[in-house]
């Protein structure tokens, strides 16, 4: 679906025609990870998404450095994120692997700027989308780098951009991600001032799918077991910066759109983790549908992007709400294998041998595996983390803000002057934060403190304080001084569909994890190799599923945060909750799928106290769960474990 602009409703400005950003990313420069986000991304490095290059075919022997395999998407998904953390970890190694790559896209790009891989006689059909990843990938390795070599090849590939689109209208992936081509465009703009940029990016936008209009459709709110572009959950988590994105050039578009495209993705496809189905496409509300991992790290990228052009921190609680919840829950412990797609309430995840509860994808998309169902996710997986990590800090006009919370050092400058500002803090296991400001001279800016949606109290330096969505500090600032947080988070019982409901406790989501028998798989497929500890994993359920909510008493563990964060052995903050067995059954026609809700919650037996875990600290779970009456003695406080 198209619509057509007239260029000349570019927005008029102040001696430029693009709007300013509301505020900025910093580089892997200036920030740097501390405490368990750095070993969260340790973890990645020594894990899948660091060791591609050396295992995955795809990558290993790319056309992109004149192999014979992955000429399309893979290459520059996994440079996306595979260049921010061998920048963030000052990895000497990783950072040369990063160039072997880079070096060879550009070696690869022709005369006239096409930057792909596609013969001559085939760029007619040719869908350009991987173009636009690669500029994009191409800014953020000048980003790292400031490599001289990045901004022409750049311009002459946009240069080609705008003759080829004269020509042919885009099509597939690039219509329906057209919008992802206004990073680099955007980027090149501040360099170098010339308006073609800008109609560039009016033409794609007239020549894409139109998001807002697609949304508003009968078929993008009921499901259907039918593949398309519009509903497609990567394309819609993508597209959900497209109307921000595109307001900073163009006038009368609506820079909150975004929000008004979530409230119906909440409302027809929304999880308890606070994304939204997609197995593939837009899936429904349901705990046993799938979300897709690509679509994720999508989301996450685009919620840090909406940030930085709207300000509205409504984007950086929805982020966390999903990097610390359902983006953890779908990779394992050490990153070697990952889920296609993860369900809300997942009681096993197995190959389904007769027909497949997902509705386009294959049997064996919620394996934990090296590429289960498609390779996408296994090459994108890994934009996750660092990009997270450098969402941490942001520049305002009067300052800095503190924007996602988590451990991490900033190294910058204001009007000249070094600011050094550590963050140290085990949130989102924790409600404490301790901030480290340092200057060499004295400077004057304002030190704004995100404080997320759930907190109901704060204390700063030990005195209770008033706050709203965030505190900010104007001052003049010298030498070193210390800033002491406390939050103060309530658990609660949020309601879900059918009579569900969902534990949370600030910004983490808390889910029943089951106990699991894993099977693994090693084998050859299309000569990939799978074998530890990259193989594929079956994980059969051997304890029980079937609970309900007793009453809604409560009591919060805290236990240290071991070497793996988010590990789904030894969880840092647990909750006990009262359950009892109720009769629910699993779906019709399937043996290992829940069914949506059970059929009565009628206690079937004594009240259990049993321990929650945070969602992404799960792999087998069960997170929706209905309120039972019960009248019956309580057990002693149990514990479930997984057995790998």
């Amino acid at each position: 679906m198209y619509i057509i602009i007239d260029v000349m409703s570019i927005c008029q400005g102040e001696n430029k025609l693009l709007r300013e950003n509301k505020c900025t990313m910093f580089t892997t420069k200036e920030i740097k990870p501390l405490g368990w986000l750095k070993r969260q991304l340790e973890i990645q490095a020594d894990g899948l998404p660091g060791n591609l290059y050396k295992i995955w075919p795809d990558i290993k022997d790319s056309a992109w450095i004149g192999g014979k395999r992955g000429d399309w998407e893979r290459v520059p998904y996994w440079l996306d994120g595979f260049i921010p953390l061998a920048y963030l970890l000052d990895d000497d190694e990783k950072k040369k692997v990063a160039k072997r790559y880079v070096d060879g896209i550009i070696e690869k790009q022709q005369s006239d700027g096409w930057i792909c891989l596609c013969e001559e006689e085939d760029k007619r059909q040719y869908d350009i989308w991987p173009m636009f990843l690669i500029c994009k990938v191409l800014v953020l390795y000048y980003e790292c780098t400031e490599d001289e070599r990045i901004e022409p090849v750049i311009y002459k590939a946009l240069k080609k951009l705008r003759n080829h689109i004269q020509n042919i209208t885009i099509f597939g992936w690039a219509s329906a991600r057209w919008y992802e081509c206004l990073i680099p465009i955007y980027w090149l703009y501040e360099r170098v001032n010339e308006e073609w940029l800008l109609e560039l990016a009016v033409s794609l936008y007239s020549e894409g799918i139109n998001y807002k209009t697609i949304l508003s459709m009968p078929y993008c709110r009921v499901p259907k077991n039918e593949w398309n572009y519009e509903t497609h959950i990567v394309n819609i988590a993508m597209a959900l910066k497209s109307e921000p994105l595109i307001s900073r050039v163009i006038d009368n578009i609506d820079d909150s759109y975004a929000r008004k495209m979530l409230e119906v993705l909440d409302k027809y496809h929304g999880t308890a983790v606070g994304h939204f189905t997609g197995d593939e496409c837009l899936s429904g509300s349901s705990p046993v549908q799938g979300t897709e991992l690509c679509g994720i790290v999508e989301a996450m990228y685009s919620y840090e992007i909406l940030f930085s052009v709207t300000g509205d921190y409504y984007w950086l609680d929805r982020l966390e709400r999903i990097a610390y919840n359902a983006f953890p829950a779908t990779i394992s412990d050490d990153m070697w294998t990952h889920q296609y797609d993860q369900m809300v309430n997942q009681i096993a995840c197995v190959k389904f041998k007769d027909k497949v509860i997902f509705r386009t994808n294959n049997s064996e998309s919620d394996l934990f595996g090296l590429e289960p169902n498609f390779g996408c996710c296994t090459a994108n997986m890994g934009q996750g983390w660092p990009k997270f990590a450098l969402s941490t800090y942001y520049r305002s006009k009067d300052g800095i803000i503190s924007a996602t919370l988590a451990p991490s050092n900033l190294h910058t400058s204001v009007r000249g002057v070094n600011v050094d500002i550590s963050l140290e803090t085990e949130y989102p296991f924790r409600n404490n934060l301790k901030y480290t400001i340092k200057t060499p001279s004295s400077v004057e800016f304002t030190f704004e403190i995100r404080i997320p949606q759930k907190t109901v109290s704060v204390k700063m330096n030990g005195k209770s304080i008033p706050f709203n969505k965030s505190l900010k500090i104007h001052k003049v600032w010298s030498g070193e001084e210390t800033i002491k947080i406390e939050l103060e988070f309530k658990t609660e019982f949020l309601a879900r569909d059918d009579g569900l409901n969902v534990l949370e406790r600030g910004p983490l989501v808390y889910a029943l994890p089951i106990e699991g028998k894993w099977k693994m798989h090693e084998y050859i497929k299309d000569d990939v190799e799978r074998k530890f500890p990259y193989c594929d994993y079956e994980i059969f359920p051997i304890s029980k599923w079937n609970y309900g909510f007793a009453d809604k008493e409560t009591t919060v563990y805290e236990n240290p945060v071991s070497d793996k964060p988010f590990s789904k052995t030894n969880p840092p903050i647990e909750i006990s909750a009262d359950v009892s067995e109720i009769n629910w059954k699993f779906k019709d026609g399937y043996d290992l799928v829940c069914d949506d809700k059970p059929v009565a919650t009628k206690a079937l037996s004594g009240v259990n106290t049993l321990k929650f875990r945070p969602y992404g600290c799960t792999i087998l779970r069960m997170t929706e769960l209905p309120f039972c009456k019960t009248t019956e003695e309580k057990k002693p406080c149990g514990e479930v474990l997984y057995t790998e």
